[in-house]
């Protein structure tokens, strides 16, 4: 099959890829970029592993070509802190205790940043419904839900979580 050249803007990098047409995102990052954060899981966007940033919006990375990606911002989990500062998600999903495993993290990370990007004061049902997409197998999400609330300065609705202001 015939290959293409494109460039790729990822996590403030410009990357030149040859690929096929029918390369998924997923694939280009993964195996092109060796930004493995982004996860396969089920390869046809129902479990959310592979979400990505697209011009600050979530998307999953297996359902998107990456030649449609070109002169697109995209972020992944690698992406997300700023040198040893971690993003707020990253940094609530740690003080919340949100994952596991740890497998489901980062497209939940991203999900949640995504919606905070566009609404910094997200209720309890917006910040649910970013996450509907993300699939968590350990069952954390009582604690991905808190990590939402704490990344949006707001108080945890159940009891042992921290609240906004914890300093743990």
């Amino acid at each position: 099959m015939s290959q293409i050249p494109i460039t790729l803007r990822v996590n403030g990098a410009e990357y030149s890829l040859v690929v096929e047409p029918r390369r998924t995102l997923l694939d280009a990052l993964r195996m092109n970029l060796n930004l493995t954060g982004t996860k396969r899981v089920c390869d046809m966007g129902t479990c959310g592993a592979c979400t990505v940033l697209v011009d600050g919006r979530s998307m999953y990375a297996c359902l998107l070509l990456a030649v449609d990606c070109e002169n697109r911002e995209l972020t992944t989990i690698e992406g997300l802190a700023q040198g040893d500062q971690l993003d707020p998600v990253q940094q609530a999903f740690i003080e919340a205790d949100a994952y596991q495993c740890g497998f489901c993290t980062p497209g939940q990370v991203l999900s949640l940043r995504a919606l905070l990007n566009d609404n910094p004061s997200p209720s309890d049902e917006e910040i649910e419904r970013a996450v509907t997409g993300n699939l968590c197998r350990c069952g954390a999400y009582r604690n991905i839900i808190a990590a939402g609330k704490i990344a949006a300065g707001r108080p945890c609705a159940f009891e042992g979580a921290p609240d906004a202001n914890s300093t743990r």
